[in-house]
């Protein structure tokens, strides 16, 4: 399971505040692949000296313009390196680089899809107000995007270059994710596909930076305001909800004999 069918692809992982993970997150990042981009989007604590002497490529924010502005300007960089796709990594320690060789494998199951590795295991662990909060996210993001998808607010994803392009779309902050995946579907016609990962909230993490209250509403918002830009409301909604998502996972096909 490599990225040897995919061409060039690196990893971006945006920080901001994760002295207590980033530098386990980066170091298993790179024992997957060689090409990491980190983010330091203005962490005022030790995230910096935690990155010192690791082989990676940084960028650096002066003060703190969001997580859409992090992947903007990661996108951005790993573009003009000529990269072929990204897989982005959040840097508090949730997702695990272990997972990424089976979204290698989804990716090149599936061509022309976005592999999202969705936290369907374990979901439990979970926060109930964080729980209910992505099941709203869930909900109308799918109708956004006219299809279901399993996990929309995973910010470990797979983005080929063609989705990286889509940089100059104006959200900001957490609903970036959220436009980009809906501009995806429906203006590349892509697909998506969700690979199951764990769901990890067990441990030292620190306090998530999504406000479950605030950024819904942000991004609920900017989703109802995508529907009507498309048309076909109804036709969205039952196209996004009349089937499950499309979920692969590769460990499973392999002992099943494939799929």
């Amino acid at each position: 399971m490599s990225a040897e069918g995919l061409g060039r692809v690196a990893i971006l992982i945006p920080a901001y505040n994760e002295e207590r993970a980033i530098r386990r997150v980066v170091e298993s990042a790179l024992a997957v692949l060689p090409d990491v981009f980190v983010v330091d989007d203005g962490s005022t604590d030790a995230t910096l000296d935690q990155l010192a002497g690791l082989p990676i490529e940084l960028i650096r924010h002066a003060s703190a313009q969001g997580k859409g502005c992090s992947l903007r300007d990661g996108f951005r960089e790993i573009l003009g390196r000529g990269f072929d796709a990204v897989v982005t990594m959040d840097g508090d320690g949730q997702h695990d680089a272990a997972d990424i060789p089976r979204m290698f494998a989804a990716a090149e199951r599936y061509p022309d899809h976005l592999v999202i590795a969705a936290r369907i295991r374990a979901k439990e662990s979970q926060p109930a107000s964080r729980r209910r909060a992505n099941a709203v996210a869930d909900w109308g993001i799918s109708w956004g995007c006219g299809i279901p998808v399993a996990d929309t607010q995973s910010g470990q994803r797979y983005y080929p270059r063609e989705v990286m392009q889509l940089i100059d779309l104006s959200a900001r902050g957490f609903v970036f994710e959220a436009a980009i995946l809906i501009a995806a579907v429906r203006e590349l016609g892509m697909g998506v596909v969700s690979v199951p990962i764990d769901a990890r909230y067990k441990g030292e993490f620190r306090r998530s930076h999504f406000r479950p209250v605030l950024d819904v509403t942000r991004i609920t918002w900017y989703t109802i305001l995508r529907v009507i830009h498309y048309g076909s409301v109804v036709g969205s909604y039952r196209s996004s909800h009349s089937h499950a998502p499309l979920v692969y996972d590769p460990d499973v096909a392999a002992t099943a004999g494939g799929a």
